[in-house]
């Protein structure tokens, strides 16, 4: 498994958490999918590296901007 931390911009609530959760899930691989929304990081856990243009797709249909990846 591997491990990567994101870091997320513009995330305010649950729902935003949610949102974020959801689409990343939805990318072929990921396994799961943890939100801090106190400091925007995003942990995602899959089981091969994943394209950084898939994940930043995949924060932007949910609304959010990725930062730095």
């Amino acid at each position: 498994m591997i491990t990567n931390t994101y870091q997320v911009q513009g995330m305010t609530c649950g729902h935003c958490v949610n949102a974020v959760n959801t689409e990343l899930r939805a990318i072929p691989g990921v396994d799961d999918v943890q939100v801090d929304l106190a400091s925007g990081q995003v942990t995602v856990t899959s089981e091969h590296p994943l394209d950084p243009d898939t994940v930043r797709a995949a924060v932007d249909e949910a609304g959010y901007d990725l930062v730095g990846a």
